[in-house]
């Protein structure tokens, strides 16, 4: 009867732990522990993930550092040790003109990690370049015409070319989510209807993404590249307009894209022009999207604005 006690004992303390016993806890480590990486862990811990971040800012570091998450400045600290430690890995660390920075530094040793179960990166659909505003999904050619596409799909190649790692590619469309919704400006007036005829660019909630990495996480697939975005690819300008209609406010004025007073990299952005299918994160993946389109995210970001105290 002790002994009975005793092991009821023993497997009550490894579950606050967060352990199923005789099996390791799950680690991810997430380098640039950011805004989407962020939502995917305030899906994990839940489940008694272990969390190790880095970020570049040493004062964002001690910020995100809780009792679940452990948080690293990189660059400056060693990754070996850290990826020792992982099961899991995701990169969200933007791409530069020599590569990923993140192969650059530890590709030798993610060769040599045959301990992972699960690698993803966060590229981008301007991996896909100019469309004219045609469908693009996974088996679509890779062409992008923006500098940041270009460096984009070199760190998805530098990421894949990694023998025996199993990576997985995210293809994110432009991303939304509190803090991140288009109400503020609309509020303040700064926002302005961009008009060029024919311009639709996809999108994705937050939340969206992390459940599509949650679902990849536990159906994993090395090798795989998936689209991240919603069902309804749009104007910009109806999504403005969309979002003053819900504040009871005029829409934004329009301003023609040829006239306008658009920095280098906004103006880029209108430089392809696409329709993004998410198929195989519904099919292979099993997601149900909780925002399947801007009207629903922009509802969803307001009502909680509106909550929040």
């Amino acid at each position: 009867m002790e002994a009975l006690k005793r092991l009821c004992c023993a497997l009550a303390t490894c579950a606050a732990r967060h352990q199923t016993c005789g099996m390791t806890q799950k680690t991810l480590l997430s380098i640039g522990h950011g805004y989407t990486a962020q939502a995917l862990a305030r899906r994990l811990l839940p489940d008694g993930w272990r969390i190790i971040g880095t970020t570049r800012d040493p004062e964002r570091a001690q910020a995100l550092t809780s009792d679940h998450v452990e948080m690293h400045v990189y660059p400056g600290s060693d990754l070996t040790p850290l990826l020792a430690q992982a099961s899991h890995v995701l990169s969200s660390a933007g791409a530069t003109e020599e590569g990923d920075p993140v192969v650059s530094d530890i590709g030798a040793q993610l060769a040599e990690a045959q301990h992972l179960e699960w690698v993803g990166y966060l590229s981008t659909t301007g991996v896909y370049g100019d469309y004219g505003g045609d469908w693009v999904d996974e088996t679509t050619p890779l062409s992008p015409s923006t500098k940041r596409g270009q460096m984009r799909l070199a760190a998805e190649q530098d990421w894949s070319g990694i023998p025996g790692l199993p990576v997985h590619i995210f293809r994110l469309a432009g991303i939304y989510g509190p803090g991140r919704g288009p109400f503020a400006k609309v509020r303040n007036g700064t926002a302005r209807r961009i008009i060029k005829a024919g311009q639709v660019f996809s999108r994705i909630h937050v939340e969206d993404i992390a459940q599509v990495l949650a679902a990849s996480i536990a159906k994993p697939n090395p090798g795989q590249a998936y689209n991240v975005c919603d069902d309804d690819p749009a104007p910009p300008q109806d999504v403005l307009a969309y979002a003053a209609e819900l504040l009871d406010m005029p829409p934004p004025p329009e301003t023609a894209f040829e006239t306008a007073d658009l920095s280098p990299m906004a103006r880029s952005f209108y430089a392809e022009n696409k329709r993004v299918r998410n198929d195989r994160i519904k099919d292979e993946l099993g997601v149900e999207l909780l925002y399947p389109d801007y009207r629903a995210g922009l509802r969803a970001l307001l009502a909680l604005e509106t909550s929040a105290p």
